[in-house]
């Protein structure tokens, strides 16, 4: 594979994984600071992040930028950290 594929590989790898983590910050300050997770703004600003990131991952495996299995694992990273910050916020109340 040329190097320059695996550099556009690499590439879009970390700018999936950079949304993801800035999605991760947003839900995190919103339920700090600002709304509850049984809140609707909270299920639509989640829903509408979550929607707009697969959308991304779908494109770069499309483009075979990064493998289905990358795409789903970022996801499901993502997905994992969401729930352990949604019951810290319910454990807390």
């Amino acid at each position: 594979m040329p190097e320059m594929t695996i550099d556009h590989r690499e590439k879009a790898y970390a700018l999936l994984k950079a949304d993801a983590d800035k999605i991760l910050r947003l839900i995190e300050v919103q339920i700090t600071n600002l709304t509850m997770p049984q809140c609707p703004l909270y299920e639509e600003v989640l829903d509408t992040q979550m929607f707009g990131l697969s959308r991304e991952i779908d494109f770069a495996i499309r483009l075979n930028l990064i493998s289905e299995n990358e795409g789903k694992a970022l996801l499901e990273n993502l997905e994992r950290q969401l729930n352990i910050l949604h019951e810290a916020a319910q454990n807390s109340k």
